[in-house]
C-alpha cells in the first residue's frame, strides 16, 4: 500500500480495543515461562492432529449409540470444518490485519513467522468448527474438543502468532459455520445415513 494511503490504525493493533494490551500481557507470561515453550509451540503447530482424532472419536461414539442424527452430525463435522477454513481465506484477505510481530517491536515470537493475514486465526477457525461439530455428535467428546479449542486459541497467542481478538473471532466463526451448515443439512443427511444403514456401509454408521 502506498504512503498516500495509510492503513487504518486499528488494523495494526488487532480488532479489539484491548488486543494490544492483552497480547503484551500474554507475551510477558511467555517470557517468564520458558519451560512451557516447547509444549505450547508443539501444540500450536501440530495440535491439528488432536482435532482429527476428536472427529474420529465423535463419529465412533455416535456410531456405538446407533444414533443416526448424531452420526449425521459427526459426518458433517469435518465437512463444516473444511468449509469454515475455506471461507476464512477471503475474510482474512479482506481485513488484511498484520501479525503482532509485524507491528509490535521486540515481542517474543516462538512460532515461525508468516506473511499471511492474522485475523481471523485459521487454527482457531479449525478448532472452533471441530469443537462445535463434535459437541453436537457426542457431548462427552465435544466437551473435550471445546477445551482443546480454547487451549489452541491460547497457544496461538502465547507463541506470538495472533492477537487475542484473532483467535476469539476464529473460534466463533468456525463454530457458526459448522452449526449453521448443520441446520441446513442435518435432516437430509440423517435420512441418507438411515438409508445407507441398510447397506454394506452399515458397519461405518451404526454398531452391531
Amino acid at each position: 500500500m502506498s504512503a498516500a494511503s495509510p492503513r487504518p490504525a486499528h488494523l495494526d493493533a488487532g480488532q479489539l480495543p484491548v488486543d494490544r494490551s492483552w497480547f503484551l500481557d500474554v507475551n510477558h507470561l511467555a517470557r517468564s515461562t520458558p519451560w512451557l515453550h516447547g509444549a505450547v509451540l508443539a501444540y500450536a503447530s501440530y495440535g491439528v492432529v488432536l482435532f482429527a482424532l476428536l472427529l474420529l472419536a465423535g463419529w465412533w461414539a455416535a456410531r456405538r449409540r446407533r444414533d443416526t442424527a448424531a452420526v449425521a452430525a459427526a459426518l458433517w463435522a469435518p465437512v463444516g470444518m473444511l468449509i469454515a477454513v475455506a471461507l476464512n481465506q477471503p475474510l482474512g484477505a479482506s481485513v488484511a490485519e498484520r501479525r503482532p510481530y509485524d507491528v509490535l517491536p521486540h515481542v517474543l515470537v516462538l512460532a515461525s513467522r508468516s506473511t499471511d493475514f492474522s485475523f481471523p486465526s485459521d487454527h482457531a477457525v479449525m478448532a472452533g468448527a471441530v469443537a462445535a461439530g463434535v459437541l453436537v455428535a457426542d457431548r462427552r467428546w465435544g466437551l473435550v474438543a471445546v477445551v482443546a479449542a480454547l487451549l489452541m486459541a491460547c497457544a496461538r497467542v502465547y507463541v506470538g502468532a495472533h492477537f487475542p481478538g484473532d483467535v476469539l473471532a476464529g473460534l466463533a466463526f468456525g463454530a457458526a459455520v459448522t452449526l449453521l451448515g448443520l441446520l441446513l443439512v442435518r435432516r437430509p443427511l440423517q435420512l441418507l445415513v438411515e438409508r445407507l444403514a441398510g447397506t454394506r456401509l452399515r458397519v461405518l454408521l451404526v454398531a452391531g
